[in-house]
């Protein structure tokens, strides 16, 4: 797909305001700038968009459709061979597609369930990072698995020689501010951490609370609405 008209432009701006407000977090808190990495969330858009946040230094890319995700990766990579890209699954997986999502995925970051976790490592061909996707709430329904269980369901990860327990993910529910959401993940990190100690990676906090999630020691915000605009409609 040909990147169209004034698209440069419009990323390119809204790439810059996202970075000053992930600074501005940053340094209210007394923190690097280095230590917060910027997930491009890139569902539905297409792979020209890709290609041009790649153009403005961006690596990290999220989708949440295996379908659309295949077919992207595709795309990006003969708009632009050989460029650096590692990409990320944040939707739902369905167990039965733990091998398809393995093909473009570098991390899966939505592993909320010991079966889903045995059916990755049961379709990975080689060592596979992911996340174990946490509910604050204990709505599952939203996906996630219950913070109060973190443990039990991070030390299965830990123990299967084909997953790499890199950290955790979260989305702050409704049910309570994300200044809240945010600290008790953090706390709850802070435990799992000792025994997991390569457990280092909190993705948490979107377009509208990355600044809370920062305070609150996320190391991954996952941008969308603010990097591309509105959500257009998913593809076929």
């Amino acid at each position: 797909m040909a990147e169209a008209p004034g698209r440069r432009e419009e990323l390119a701006q809204a790439l810059g305001e996202v970075r000053e407000r992930i600074a501005r977090a940053c340094r209210a808190v007394g923190r690097g700038e280095d230590e917060v990495a910027l997930l491009a969330v890139t569902k539905t858009w297409p792979a020209s968009d890709v290609a041009i946040l790649s153009d403005l230094g961006l690596t990290e890319f999220a989708e949440n459709r295996d379908q659309e995700a295949s077919r992207k990766v595709a795309e990006f990579a003969e708009l632009r061979p050989g460029a650096a890209a590692e990409w990320r699954m944040v939707g739902s997986l369905q167990r039965n597609k733990a091998r398809s999502v393995l093909g473009w995925a570098d991390r899966v970051d939505t592993v909320d369930s010991t079966r889903l976790a045995d059916a990755l490592a049961r379709a990975a061909t080689e060592p596979v990072d992911v996340l174990v996707q946490v509910s604050i709430d204990g709505d599952v329904a939203r996906g996630g698995h219950p913070i109060g269980d973190l443990p039990r369901l991070a030390d299965h990860v830990a123990l299967t020689s084909e997953l790499f327990l890199r950290g955790v993910m979260t989305v702050a529910p409704l049910s309570m501010s994300p200044q809240q959401a945010f600290a008790a993940l953090y706390e709850a990190v802070t435990r799992l951490r000792d025994d997991h100690p390569d457990a280092t990676v909190i993705s948490a906090g979107m377009s509208g609370d990355l600044e809370d999630a920062i305070a609150h020691g996320s190391t991954c915000v996952r941008v969308g609405t603010a990097l591309l605009g509105s959500r257009r409609l998913a593809s076929p």
